[in-house]
């Protein structure tokens, strides 16, 4: 074998195994939550541990799965934790970060604000990002972030901006923002 060989080949040192095939119960065991078996929970629990179920969608469903299950279920515990923890990953490895600023393409949110909003929420909340996520809304840190964006000179090309240029990007990414973060917390609406 060479070590040139294509990626195509099984024997190649660059070939994958694929994808994976993580079984964490299909249409009818996601409306019918007590159809779960130990081996599907077992599964969830995996997918969770190892951050496969990594994006805020994934993660709702995942939360909203379990609320769902019946007190006495297997590993209920487990998974809730394992839970908890994968929300603390997401918020704390950027995928927040990097989710925010894929729906802010003109204006990329600011990741001071973000990391401002974390340190005053408690990892021990029962959802992490939801709490990072109702600060960064309530506690007008959006507004007060996009005017410090706005005011530096590297936004203006070095030059200092007048009162009326700053104001009117500190609009402009507030706006954005704002919208943006709407559209997240809209995961826990209903």
């Amino acid at each position: 074998m060479s070590a040139y060989s294509s990626a195509s080949d099984p024997g190649s040192i660059y070939s994958s195994p694929g994808p994976q095939d993580y079984n964490v119960g299909g249409a009818s065991t996601m409306s019918n939550p007590s159809a779960l078996n130990t081996t599907d929970l077992s599964s969830l629990l995996l997918s969770l541990r190892s951050h496969t179920i990594n994006t805020l969608p994934a993660l709702r469903r995942t939360e909203r799965h379990l609320a769902s299950l019946p007190p006495t279920t297997p590993q209920l515990r487990d998974l809730k934790l394992a839970l908890q923890n994968a929300w603390i990953y997401y918020v704390d490895y950027h995928h927040l970060l990097n989710e925010l600023r894929g729906l802010t393409k003109t204006y990329p949110f600011s990741e001071t604000c973000l990391e401002q909003a974390k340190s005053g929420v408690g990892k021990t909340l029962g959802n992490y990002c939801y709490g990072v996520l109702k600060r960064v809304k309530e506690n007008g840190m959006i507004a007060a972030h996009a005017r410090a964006l706005a005011a530096k000179p590297v936004m203006w090309g070095g030059r200092k901006p007048s009162g009326a240029e700053v104001q009117k990007l500190a609009a402009a990414c507030e706006g954005e923002w704002t919208r943006v973060v709407g559209l997240l917390l809209r995961h826990w609406e209903g």
